[in-house]
């Protein structure tokens, strides 16, 4: 029984379709259904239902699928095992971050890690979107948000701080808030459908209303826009900091309260075997954040 076999076979039932499987695994299609028919072939059960839109496991398929599993997980701890420094990092490491994370933090390591890892592919998916990480075969999310998804295994990398900021030319215009009730008044710039802000005040958790003419998926564009003086907006200090150190934005400091605290989170898909890939990669990214911190 060949791995590459088993693996396509547990990356096709990850992905609803071969089709799936195939980008995961960088082979051709016609290469991933070589492979399900040998493994079926050698088994001699059908291991899974096939349709042109979707495929879904046979019931010798669900009963085969947790030991296919082991025996790529076994592979994984045999070479964690012979190479426990992470020198023979293979395969592909999916990642996922936001679009400005992704950017700013992500993609300016990866070439000093993917040096270090020669034989490794990395693919990142920079998005503002939360993504289902089990459905896109995703093996580490880094996030900066409350994680809401209780199945998922979470790893707190560092703090995340945040700062309220808008440019010169808007607080000329429309004042500077001082309490946090005063940003009831202001054109405030949010993600889509949020309603409200998160504060600290004098210890407690506090909820603030706030509402403006200009919301976005993405926090680059809330950024852009609060350079172009629509509003105030409450960004990642590790993001804004280089605006407001040139002097493009001026942070608002407020007497009453401040921006609740977020934290930088890996997130893993299961907690089975997080694989010696993800591992190294967020003991990498670990690294560069103690260097560089995201708390000036």
């Amino acid at each position: 029984m060949r791995l590459e076999e088993v693996e396509v076979f547990v990356e096709a039932i990850k992905a609803g379709s071969l089709a799936g499987a195939a980008r995961r695994l960088s082979m051709s299609a016609m290469a991933a259904s070589r492979c399900l028919n040998n493994l079926e072939a050698e088994l001699g059960v059908r291991l899974v239902h096939r349709t042109t839109r979707s495929l879904s496991p046979t019931s010798d398929g669900a009963v085969f699928l947790p030991h296919a599993q082991a025996l790529l997980e076994d592979k994984t701890n045999a070479l964690a095992d012979l190479f426990p420094d992470g020198t023979h990092l293979t395969g592909r490491l999916r990642i996922t971050a936001s679009a400005a994370f992704g950017r700013k933090i992500i993609a300016p390591m990866l070439p000093d890690f993917m040096r270090q890892h020669p034989a490794l592919q990395v693919d990142l998916l920079a998005t503002d979107e939360q993504v289902d990480i089990v459905a896109r075969g995703i093996d580490v999310a880094l996030r900066i948000a409350p994680l809401r998804d209780n199945r998922l295994v979470a790893h707190r990398l560092c703090d995340n701080p945040r700062d309220l900021c808008a440019s010169a030319e808007y607080l000329a215009a429309n004042g500077y808030p001082k309490t946090l009730s005063d940003l009831a008044t202001h054109s405030c710039l949010t993600t889509s459908d949020t309603t409200h802000w998160t504060f600290d005040e004098s210890g407690q958790r506090s909820k603030q209303k706030v509402s403006g003419r200009f919301s976005a998926n993405s926090i680059e564009a809330i950024f852009e826009a609060c350079l172009g003086g629509m509003g105030i907006a409450n960004l990642s200090r590790w993001y804004v900091e280089p605006a407001l150190a040139q002097g493009q934005l001026e942070r608002i400091v407020l007497e009453d309260a401040q921006p609740e605290a977020l934290a930088v989170w890996a997130v893993y898909p299961t907690s089975r075997l997080i694989p010696v890939k993800v591992r190294k990669f967020v003991e990498a990214l670990e690294a560069r954040l103690a260097i560089n911190p995201l708390t000036p």
